[in-house]
């Protein structure tokens, strides 16, 4: 089955499509001047508008912030690659055979930036109303059932800080790997002391990851709320 079929797109603009699921590695083996980058942009954008849009109407009694934190377990990226892999966007990526030992990190990102690429060529092919049916059968379903991709424990941990009037920061102790696959390593200090160390591809994911280790220390326990 092709994408047009798995998906019901009736379309005259099969480019835009092949242009979503072109990695960059691909168009500069094959002297390509487009990939699917400036279409995960714009999916990106789309996404966050038609997910604010529900959860606005969905919750009607919750604050900004709230929302806010809402949404974010919803677009995150593990979210992203959930939604993906469902789909099977995976099957239609074109990527240079040169690349085919991609790391770990690099899939996962790849996999995350499928869904808001095919986004954006729905939005542009297929109009807002197919573009926000899309949404609703492929992720509103989880907001619905209340799935969480994302604990935000970092946001938990400043809470205690706050409440306890406690010095809550970060400090990055290394950071190692090539440029575009590195690992960093982050502390997390409360009052200045190291109560939680962690990993990840970026900054803000060690830093979860530190906040999650210090949460054990600190006796916590993280609200879903």
């Amino acid at each position: 089955m092709n994408l047009f079929e798995r998906f019901d797109i009736h379309t005259e603009n099969e480019h835009l499509y092949e242009v979503a699921f072109t990695h960059a590695s691909y168009s500069t083996i094959h002297d390509l001047d487009y990939n699917y980058e400036r279409l995960e942009f714009l999916g990106d954008s789309i996404l966050n508008v038609l997910v604010s849009e529900y959860l606005y109407d969905k919750y009607p009694q919750y604050e900004e912030g709230k929302l806010t934190k809402l949404r974010s377990n919803y677009v995150c990226q593990n979210a992203l690659i959930y939604y993906s892999n469902a789909l099977g966007l995976k099957d239609f990526l074109r990527v240079s055979a040169e690349e085919s030992c991609l790391t770990k990190n690099e899939i996962m990102s790849i996999t995350a930036d499928l869904y808001e690429s095919f986004l954006a060529a729905i939005f542009l092919d297929q109009g807002v109303d197919f573009t926000r049916k899309f949404v609703e059968d492929t992720l509103f379903i989880y907001i619905d059932e209340g799935r969480i991709f994302f604990e935000d424990y970092k946001s938990a941990v400043k809470e205690y800080g706050d409440a306890n009037e406690i010095e809550i920061s970060y400090e990055i102790l290394e950071e190692y790997g090539v440029p575009h696959d590195k690992i960093f390593v982050m502390a997390c200090l409360v009052d200045g002391q190291n109560l939680g160390v962690g990993r990840g591809k970026n900054k803000k994911e060690a830093e979860q990851s530190a906040a999650k280790s210090a949460m054990s220390k600190l006796d916590m326990v993280k609200l879903n709320d």
